[in-house]
């Protein structure tokens, strides 16, 4: 696994915890850290987990690829 990959992997987790305090007890845990949802950092860690769900996608993508790739090579022996 690559940098990158660890490093949206970490972001995706965040967000998705930060998702589930705020379904389950309405409580935003980015924008108390860093000054409220207007607040620059806040909105910039917003921003780096919406980046690192769309890389996410890639990388799925990539691994089902990979994972088919696989699949037809062992089928064709």
């Amino acid at each position: 696994m690559s940098i990158l990959q660890k490093i949206t992997l970490i972001l995706s987790i965040i967000g998705a915890i930060n998702w589930g305090l705020i379904g389950f007890f309405q409580f935003d845990l980015v924008a108390a850290i860093f000054g409220g949802e207007d607040a620059g950092m806040a909105r910039f860690i917003f921003i780096l987990v919406g980046i690192s769900g769309l890389i996410s996608i890639s990388i799925l993508n990539n691994n089902r690829t990979s994972l088919e790739a696989g699949r037809s090579y062992t089928t064709n022996h």
